[in-house]
This record gives structure tokens, sequence and C-alpha cells, in this order.
């Protein structure tokens, strides 16, 4: 009861910022925060901030994924693709919305703590992977709907060739050092064109994986 009370002060916060559609509200109300939050942080898990994670990276503020999780569109998706799983709860949140979700994370202390998650909250329609998710996933492409949830200076072309026809990709791109602009890119007949949102600020995309 605590825990739902929590669930919906944090979406009355974040909708004092942001409105939420309906479908992205009841996403936030089905997904437990506190469950992704490192132990030292979960008195903290239904406030606005970004959380520190283990090797340097964090768990973004659930503004921030809300208005990633909007900007995506994601009414009646079946397939989205996550660059940069993290704490894994942008994808516990898409997981929701979507039939499947596929989430690459590089840093595989990151993919097993979120993959525990995964499995303790019965979310089975997560799909993850180790490997540099500038790659992509191949295997289960094209997706309707990419996500990257870590700061790019451009969007690999393998990243849209991976992107379905009719498609958006949303990501952090980064004009200069410390300011990013939340893009959001559409796939129509084979040519990618791109409005900006607005500022943001997130970790950057690294090359290569992390054991």
């Amino acid at each position: 009861m605590i825990k739902t009370r929590n669930r919906q002060s944090l979406v009355a916060e974040i909708e004092q910022r942001f409105p939420l559609d309906p479908h992205v509200k009841e996403a936030f109300l089905a997904v437990d925060r506190e469950a992704f939050v490192p132990p030292e942080f979960r008195h903290l898990s239904y406030k606005l901030d970004a959380l520190p994670l283990a090797a340097s990276q964090w768990i973004s503020s659930p503004l921030t994924v809300a208005k990633m999780t909007q900007h995506l569109e994601l009414k009646g998706v079946d397939s989205v693709l996550e660059i940069g799983c993290g704490s894994g709860y942008q994808a516990a949140i898409l997981a929701q919305i979507c039939r499947r979700v596929f989430t690459i994370e590089r840093i595989d202390e990151l993919l097993k703590e979120a993959k525990r998650r995964f499995s303790e909250l019965e979310m089975h329609n997560i799909f993850t992977r180790f490997d540099d998710g500038q790659r992509g996933w191949k295997q289960y492409a094209p997706f309707e709907r990419i996500l990257f949830s870590a700061t790019a200076k451009k969007i690999p072309d393998v990243i849209f060739e991976q992107l379905a026809e009719g498609g958006i990709l949303v990501a952090p791109i980064e004009q200069s050092e410390n300011y990013h602009i939340l893009t959001r890119f559409y796939k129509k007949n084979g040519r990618i064109t791109s409005e900006t949102i607005e500022q943001c600020l997130f970790v950057p995309v690294l090359d290569g994986t992390q054991k």
C-alpha cells in the first residue's frame, strides 16, 4: 500500500512538470522504482533525482525516463531497442507498454543486476544482451522504436539501418561538452529526418564492453 502511494505521488510530481499520456502514467504506476535503486539510496527512490549506480553510472531521474518514454510515441508499438540498460528501470517502464523490449548494456556488472531485477519482478518480455550497444542487435531488427539512454556524438549508421520504416529513434546528442540536446529521429522512405526537443544531460555512450 505504501509503495502504491509512493508511485502515485511520484507520478503526481512528474505531472506538475510534464503531463503524461495515460499509457505512460499507467507504466509508472506499475513499476516499483525502489527495486532498481541501490540499497543505500532506497529512501530517495521516489524523488525526481538521478541516483548513482555501480561503475560510475546513474539511474536517470524519473522525470527524464518519463520524457524519453513519451517522446518515443509507444502506443501500439511491438518492439523497442534500448541502448544502455543501466539499472533496468527504463526497460521496465517500456516493458509495460510494448510487447517486446530489447536492451543492451556494455557493463557486465550492471547487466547482471538488471537481469536479476527483471527475473524477480517476473518481467518476461525484456531481452538482454551484453555488448557495445552502438552495434545494435541485428538478429531482432528492425525495431519500431530505438532509445539511447546515453549521449552520443552521432548515431551510427548501423543503428539507423536497424530502425524500421516509419520508426522513431530518441537520443541525447552531444553538441558540445555538457551541452546535450534530446533529439527525435524519424525514418521515412529510407530517409532520416530529425527534430530537437530540449536540452538534457546524460552520461556518454562509450565504445566496447566492460567485464
